[in-house]
C-alpha cells in the first residue's frame, strides 16, 4: 500500500465532480486526525466520509490505477491472499494500492485508494456482500473467487445469498475476468451463471485428509442431486460430479500437484508462465495450498515473472493476525484467525501435527461483525484435541464459557483465560510447552493481537497465578463407566445429517451421546443417510436438524415416504428432537421460498409467510420459560417462516427476557411438546447450555426402553452441570433474564 502519503489532487483527479474533490479534502482531514490526534489506524473511517460526500467515489478514483486492478473474494483466506499478490508485484518492481490490513468494505477500499496518489496495480480484499457495491465503480481486471462456506449465518445468510451477491457483481462488470476455485462446487456454480471469462485453479489430487465431521452441502448446483466425489480435500472441495446432469468440476488451468504438507511448510508442484515450478512455503496447513495457487495463479496472469512471485512466497511474513508468529521469551506463538468452523477445522489441523507439548486457546466473541450466534462452534472438530495427549486448550473471549462447554462435550479440559498474556503465563506454569497457539474470530483478533505486539517489544511474560480457577468435570464420550442403570444401551438415530445439519444443531446428538455415557449407558449413534431407509423401531432418540431450503425439500420429500411408520414410533411415545427445518417438516405444511410444502403431519401446527407476506427472518439469542426446565432456557433462532401451532398444541417454552420472538409475531411462544416430541427453532445447539432438557430426552428414553422390556425404570444419576449451567447464566443475564424474571414466568404459566 502507499504508506502514510497524504492525499492530494493528481493529474488523474483533474477531470473529477466537484463531490470527489470535497470527498479527497474531507478524507484527507478525518486522517490526519485520526492519526495524529486519536492515534488510531485510519483504515475505514476516511473512504466511509469520502462515500458520504461522493457515493460514486470509487469509481471517480479508480483511474489513479495505471495498469490493472484485482479484487479478492471468498469465505476464508481473502486476507492472506491480497497480501501474497501485492507483494508478488512490489518484487517485480510495480507499485500497488492495497487495503493490507482486511479493512473489506467499500469503505476499506475507498481509503486505500485515497491514500494512495497513484499506482501501476490494484489489489484489493472485498466482503463477498460488498462485491456488488465495489466491482460495478471499480470495473476490475479480475475478480479471483477463492471458496465459499458458511459464514456468519444470522449476518450472511445462507450460501446461495452470497452467491447471488457475487454473481450480481460480475454481471454488472462483463469484461472483469474470473479467476475461480475449481474445486468448490459453489464457486463452479457462481461461474456457470455469468459470462464473464474464466480461469480456474485447483488440487490436482486427493491430499488425502481427515474427513471432516461436518461438511457443506453435497447437493448439486443444479439439480439439487447428491454430488459424488472421486475424493474429497475438506468442505466440499475435490473431485466432484453430479451423476443426474452434467454439473462438475472443471478442470483447472493452475492446479497444484505433488503436494507435500509438513507442520514446518508445505511445497507443491505447478505450471506458471508454461514452465514447471516448485511453490515452497512457510506457510501450514492444506487451506494454505488453495491460497498459494490462487495467488500465482493471478501473478501468472498479470505477467508477473516467476522469481518475483517466489521470493514473495519465500519471504512473506504475516504481519495481520493470520498465522502471525511471535518470539517472546522462551515462547513461539502462532496467532490465526478462525471466524467459521472450515477455517477452524483447518487450524485444528495444524495444532494437532505438533509433536511436542502444546497449548492452544480459542479466543471466540459474538460482536456484530463475528455474528452473535455462535452455533459453528459445534460444527468444528474438536475432538481431534482430544486425541492428543500432548495439548492443553483454553478458552477465552465474551463466549469464553460457550467455548468451554463446547470443548466439555469433545472430551478436552478448558480452562478460562483473560487474554493472550493470561493465556501466556498459564501454559508456562502449568508444565513444559513447545508452541502456543492463539486462535481468535473477527473481533476478538485485535486485542489479543495487540497483548501479543505488546509482550513482543518487551520479549517477557510475567507468571500468572492460576488460584481460584475451578477444574472441569469432563464428559469424555467415548468412555462408558459401569452403569447403575444395568449397563443398558441406547440408540440415537440422526436422520439425513448431511442435509439436515445447520447451525451447530448435529451438536445436539454428541450432548445426548456425551451425557448417556457418562452415566455408563452404552451408546450408539446411527447415522440415517439420505437414500437409506430409518428403521425407527430400532430407535431410543430420533433427531432431526435444520437445513437450508433445498436440503430441507429433499429431506422432507424423503420423510414423507416414511411418514407411517415414523407416526408409529411417536404414537408409542418414542423421543424425538427437531430442530428448524426438522421442526418444520413435523407440521402438516412449511414453506419452501412462497411455495406451501407438504409436511409429515405428524403434530397439528402450519408454517406460513409472515404477514404481508414478508420474507423478514427472526433472528437473535432469545431465552424461554419450559415447564422442562427449572432454568431459563438459552438458545437462538434463525428462521423465515411462522410456525402456528393447533387449539390443542403445547408449545416447548414461553419467551422471556428483553429479547427473542419465538414461532411467529404474535404468539410469544417457541416450538411444540407432543407426547415424547420436542420442537423447537432454537439453535446453539440447543442442549449446550439446557442440560435439563436433554437429560429430559434420555429420561423418557429409557422409561419408554423399561416399559417396553417389562421391567423398573431407575432415575438418571446427576452429572456436574456447572460449565453449562454458568454459560447459561450468562445469556441469562445479557437477555434481561434474571432469576426473579424466571420465577415469575413459571409461576404465571403453571
Amino acid at each position: 500500500m502507499m504508506k502514510d502519503r497524504p492525499e492530494h489532487k493528481n493529474a488523474n483527479d483533474s477531470h473529477m465532480p466537484a463531490s470527489s474533490l470535497a470527498a479527497i479534502a474531507l478524507s484527507a482531514s478525518s486522517t490526519w486526525v485520526l492519526k495524529h490526534v486519536f492515534r488510531r489506524p485510519a483504515a475505514n473511517f476516511p473512504g466511509k466520509i469520502g462515500l458520504y460526500a461522493d457515493p460514486r467515489l470509487i469509481a471517480h478514483l479508480r483511474n489513479r490505477i495505471r495498469e490493472g486492478s484485482i479484487v479478492v473474494v471468498g469465505t476464508n483466506g481473502k486476507t492472506t491472499v491480497t497480501n501474497l499478490i501485492a507483494d508478488a508485484i512490489e518484487s517485480s518492481g510495480k507499485t500497488v494500492v492495497c487495503n493490507r490490513t482486511g479493512a473489506n468494505l467499500d469503505s476499506g477500499i475507498a481509503t486505500a485508494l485515497l491514500h494512495a496518489t497513484t499506482a501501476d496495480w490494484g489489489v484489493f480484499e472485498s466482503d463477498e456482500l460488498w462485491l456488488a457495491k465495489v466491482v460495478p465503480d471499480l470495473q476490475p481486471d479480475f475478480v479471483v473467487l477463492l471458496n465459499l462456506f458458511r459464514d456468519q449465518l444470522d449476518r450472511s445468510g445462507e450460501i446461495e445469498h452470497v452467491q447471488e451477491a457475487i454473481v450480481s457483481a460480475l454481471r454488472a462488470s462483463s469484461r472483469s475476468k474470473l479467476v475461480y476455485n475449481a474445486d468448490d462446487p459453489f464457486c463452479q456454480a457462481v461461474a456457470d451463471r455469468v459470462l464473464n471469462p474464466h480461469i480456474t485453479f485447483g488440487v490436482a489430487e486427493d491430499m488425502r485428509l481427515p474427513p471432516n465431521s461436518v461438511s457443506d452441502s453435497g447437493l448439486c448446483q443444479h439439480c439439487s442431486s447428491m454430488l459424488e466425489y472421486e475424493w474429497r480435500q475438506y468442505g466440499q472441495l475435490g473431485s466432484y460430479r453430479c451423476p443426474h446432469c452434467s454439473f462438475c468440476r472443471t478442470q483447472p488451468h493452475y492446479a497444484a500437484a505433488s503436494v507435500d504438507l509438513d507442520p514446518a511448510g508445505i511445497s507443491f508442484a505447478m505450471r506458471f508462465d508454461g514452465r514447471d515450478r516448485r511453490i515452497m512455503s512457510h506457510l501450514a496447513g492444506a487451506y494454505s495450498v488453495y491460497n498459494l495457487v490462487a495467488a500465482c495463479a493471478i501473478a501468472d496472469q498479470c505477467r508477473i515473472d516467476f522469481e518475483s512471485v517466489d521470493a514473495a512466497i519465500r519471504g512473506y511474513v504475516p504481519e495481520n493476525g493470520r498465522l502471525q508468529a511471535y518470539d517472546i521469551g522462551s515462547l513461539r506463538v502462532i496467532l490465526n484467525l478462525a471466524k467459521n468452523p472450515t477455517g477452524l477445522n483447518q487450524n485444528l489441523r495444524i495444532v494437532c501435527a505438533e509433536r511436542k507439548p502444546t497449548a492452544v486457546a480459542f479466543f471466540i466473541n459474538d460482536k456484530e461483525a463475528d455474528g452473535h450466534d455462535v452455533s459453528w462452534l459445534w460444527d468444528a472438530d474438536f475432538q481431534e484435541l482430544a486425541a492428543s495427549e500432548n495439548i492443553r486448550a483454553y478458552a477465552g473471549g465474551i463466549r469464553r464459557n460457550d467455548m468451554q462447554v463446547r470443548l466439555k462435550y469433545a472430551g478436552v479440559e478448558a480452562q478460562l483465560v483473560d487474554g493472550a498474556l493470561d493465556f501466556m503465563a498459564k501454559a508456562q506454569s502449568q508444565g513444559p510447552v513447545g508452541r502456543l497457539y492463539v486462535i481468535a474470530n473477527y473481533t476478538a483478533l485485535p486485542h489479543v493481537k495487540a497483548e501479543l505486539d505488546e509482550a513482543a517489544r518487551k520479549k517477557h511474560v510475567s507468571t500468572a497465578s492460576t488460584a481460584g480457577d475451578r477444574p472441569i468435570a469432563v464428559i469424555r464420550p467415548h468412555e462408558t463407566e459401569p452403569s447403575p442403570h444395568g449397563n443398558r444401551s441406547m440408540t440415537i438415530m440422526h436422520v439425513y445429517p448431511e442435509l439436515l445439519n445447520l447451525y451447530g444443531d448435529g451438536g445436539n446428538v454428541a450432548i445426548l451421546a456425551a451425557r448417556a455415557r457418562a452415566r455408563g449407558i452404552a451408546v450408539t449413534v446411527d447415522l440415517v443417510e439420505h437414500g437409506e431407509v430409518p428403521d425407527f423401531e430400532t430407535a431410543d432418540i430420533v433427531f432431526l436438524g435444520g437445513g437450508p431450503d433445498r436440503e430441507q425439500q429433499l429431506a422432507s420429500s424423503s420423510l414423507l415416504a416414511q411418514a407411517a411408520s415414523l407416526r408409529a414410533y411417536v404414537e408409542d411415545d418414542g423421543v424425538l428432537l427437531a430442530i428448524c427445518g426438522g421442526f418444520q417438516i413435523l407440521g402438516s405444511e412449511w414453506l419452501l421460498g412462497d411455495e406451501v410444502v407438504e409436511g409429515l403431519g405428524l403434530v397439528d401446527f402450519t408454517t406460513k409467510r409472515a404477514e404481508g407476506g414478508s420474507h423478514n427472518r427472526i433472528v437473535g439469542n432469545v431465552a424461554l420459560h419450559s415447564m422442562l426446565a427449572s432454568m431459563p432456557v438459552i438458545g437462538y433462532e434463525n428462521h423465515a417462516g411462522r410456525t402456528h401451532l393447533g387449539p390443542e398444541c403445547e408449545p416447548f417454552g414461553r419467551v422471556i427476557g428483553k429479547h427473542g420472538t419465538g414461532n411467529n409475531d404474535s404468539d410469544g411462544v417457541d416450538g411444540v411438546i407432543y407426547r415424547n416430541v420436542i420442537g423447537t427453532y432454537l439453535h446453539g445447539p440447543l442442549l449446550a447450555k439446557n442440560p435439563e432438557i436433554a437429560d429430559w430426552l434420555i429420561e423418557r428414553s429409557l422409561e419408554r426402553r423399561a416399559r417396553k422390556e417389562g421391567r423398573k425404570h431407575l432415575p438418571l444419576v446427576p452429572l456436574d452441570d456447572a460449565e453449562e449451567r454458568t454459560a447459561n447464566g450468562f445469556m441469562s443475564r445479557r437477555l434481561g433474564v434474571s432469576e426473579k424474571v424466571h420465577d415469575a414466568h413459571f409461576r404465571a404459566w403453571r
